[in-house]
């Protein structure tokens, strides 16, 4: 049997993991010293008092988990005689998947007859949650282990995500945006268009002055660069922004005539942590990224 992973940089909530057949892996966050664990830590995320927190000053990081964590997720699967694949954010964008590899290495020598498989989504959050819940349902039709990274090679690169942040301060903080300028600022209107490439990077492509044209943008990427995109899921997501999601949902489904699946979702605490309050993105299935 196939068992399936994901974490919770996809921004899959606990509730959803048990609906689609995913276990979760836990992505940490600190605040003021203190590291939690969402869905381990508490059972619902409160995005409104995360984001508020952030709002006030607060500036989270986060930290890759240890192999010993990883061994305690994956061994009662490989002692149970089942296979894994996980289905993960990008590797480029964090060292935790060395401290995997080494678990996993010592598992299999461990039982070497168990397989282990990864479907790197090369994102985060709302993409790779896109193609996270793809996979689910494709392994509900009985696709096998083989199938389904077969799909992945083919269609990875064919989600897009195009985002926006309203305060730069994560960002800069973080350093994972390359291309993005130290200078611009909230107090300037400016916004930084970002989206990620397919070496699973984030990458600032250009700047817009004023909310209005950044939602301008988003949706015409979805326009410009969409590839069959009424037969996807489209993913807005937002980082506790619900009303300029919604702008952004009514702007698509008028550029698409009302013909789009959108589904709304807040951006997960662990990626909120570096990209702040306000930010809204939208993911697609694309021609390329």
């Amino acid at each position: 049997m196939l068992v399936l992973f994901t974490d919770t940089d996809t921004d899959i909530t606990a509730q959803e993991a048990n609906a689609l057949g995913y276990q979760l892996i836990s992505m940490p966050y600190s605040i003021d010293g203190e590291t939690t664990y969402p869905y381990e830590d508490f059972e619902y995320f409160d995005a409104h008092a995360f984001y508020d927190r952030l709002r006030s000053g607060v500036l989270p990081t986060t930290s890759a988990i240890s192999e010993e964590r990883y061994r305690n997720y994956f061994e009662p699967v490989f002692a149970s005689g089942n296979d894994i694949l996980y289905v993960h954010f990008s590797r480029a964008m964090t060292a935790t998947f060395e401290g995997m590899d080494r678990a996993v290495a010592e598992l299999k020598q461990k039982y070497p007859e168990r397989k282990f498989y990864e479907i790197d989504t090369k994102g985060i959050t709302i993409v790779s949650y896109n193609i996270a819940k793809e996979i689910a349902a494709l392994y509900r039709t009985g696709k096998t282990a083989e199938e389904l990274l077969a799909w992945a090679k083919e269609e990875v690169d064919r989600f897009a995500i195009y985002f926006f942040a309203d305060d730069l301060r994560f960002f800069k903080r973080s350093g994972r945006v390359s291309g993005i300028a130290g200078t611009m600022g909230t107090l300037l209107g400016i916004r930084p268009i970002i989206h990620m490439n397919s070496e699973g990077r984030m990458v600032s492509i250009g700047k817009e002055k004023g909310r209005a044209k950044a939602i301008d943008r988003l949706v015409s990427y979805v326009s410009e660069l969409g590839e069959h995109v009424e037969d996807h899921l489209v993913i807005v997501g937002h980082s506790d922004a619900p009303e300029i999601a919604d702008e952004v949902i009514a702007e698509l489904q008028a550029r698409f005539d009302g013909k789009l699946n959108i589904e709304k979702v807040v951006v997960n605490p662990t990626a909120g942590s570096h990209c702040g309050p306000d930010g809204v993105g939208v993911c697609f299935h694309a021609k390329h990224r």
